[in-house]
């Protein structure tokens, strides 16, 4: 089928099946415009919960359509490609968190929402890119933390709340490959354009950023930026909905050479249409998880809503 046919029947199919679509902001353009809501992880997953549908079609990751499912327990949740992953996820297994967490029996465990569902149930809070730093701050002085999977947003969070986490050795591995060398040589190019990074970059990247965030808080800071050209050091699929609220503004894209897709996420990116289509309609592949896990696992998901409701974050 051509792509006009594939999204008349998607559409056909969501309206007859009682479906929302959630499109994270890394996913392909057309996706992203077949989407009922548009946004991070958690902020999709909460979406879903104000929503009457039957059926949550996550265009994300695999951990992403997990919280969607542990956070609407008794609705059919179902992604259009269950090997779509996530290398934070890959590099903290469970039960190697486990034996760390035992050995450290003093240290709370707070999980970047970027895990495996069993991870998160090992956890005491988690935690977002976007509220990392306030429930840190909110947290005790002395409470000792091991800080899993993200080295780099942990590195980055220890640096900036003078905090000594013990960081898990994981990485986002597209985030960690953007290199400073490449955003200094754009630079050269474009002295006015403003430098935007993801906090799940590594820190020589952070160290030449004007501003770090979240893709929610980039998207903000765009909005109110007065500067006309931005040099976007996250994963490629923001740029959609950076034009799509400022088409007046400029976006560039590092690339370590000139044909590399290295600001492109392999696993976000292989959610296609077709794929969206069969799934809708074989309502398959399922998100299905024992009850138990979805309970402690949403647990600490929980504690941080409320920290965040109490700290005025959401």
């Amino acid at each position: 089928m051509s792509n006009k046919e594939l999204i008349e029947k998607i559409v056909s199919l969501k309206r007859e099946k009682n479906a929302v679509i959630l499109g994270h902001y890394y996913q392909c353009k057309e996706i992203q415009e077949l989407s009922d809501y548009i946004g991070d992880s958690l902020a999709l997953a909460k979406q879903a919960q104000d929503t009457t549908a039957d059926i949550i079609v996550f265009c994300g990751v695999r951990f992403m359509a997990e919280t969607a499912k542990i956070l609407n327990p008794e609705r059919k949740v179902v992604l259009p490609d269950m090997d779509a992953s996530c290398s934070l996820e890959e590099s903290c297994p469970a039960d190697a968190l486990a034996k760390f967490k035992a050995e450290h029996p003093d240290h709370i465990v707070m999980s970047y929402i970027n895990c495996s569902a069993q991870v998160k149930a090992l956890s005491d809070i988690i935690c977002t890119s976007g509220n990392a730093e306030k429930i840190i701050k909110a947290l005790p002085a002395d409470q000792k933390i091991i800080f899993a999977p993200d080295r780099n947003l942990g590195g980055y969070i220890n640096s900036i709340t003078g905090r000594n986490m013990l960081l898990w050795d994981g990485v986002c591995t597209v985030h960690d490959a953007m290199q400073a060398e490449n955003v200094l040589k754009l630079k050269e190019q474009y002295p006015d354009a403003c430098v935007i990074a993801h906090p799940e970059c590594n820190a020589a990247m952070l160290a030449v950023a004007d501003y770090i965030g979240s893709t929610k808080g980039m998207l903000n800071f765009i909005k109110k930026s007065g500067k006309r050209q931005f040099i976007v050091v996250t994963e490629t699929g923001i740029l959609y909905e950076m034009q799509r609220e400022n088409p007046d503004k400029q976006f560039l894209t590092l690339k370590n050479n000139a044909d590399c897709a290295c600001s492109d996420c392999a696993f976000m990116k292989l959610n296609t249409l077709e794929k969206l289509y069969s799934c809708l309609l074989n309502e398959s592949p399922e998100i299905v998880m024992d009850k138990a896990l979805m309970d402690s696992a949403r647990r600490p998901i929980i504690k941080m809503l409320d920290m965040s409701k109490q700290l005025g974050i959401i």
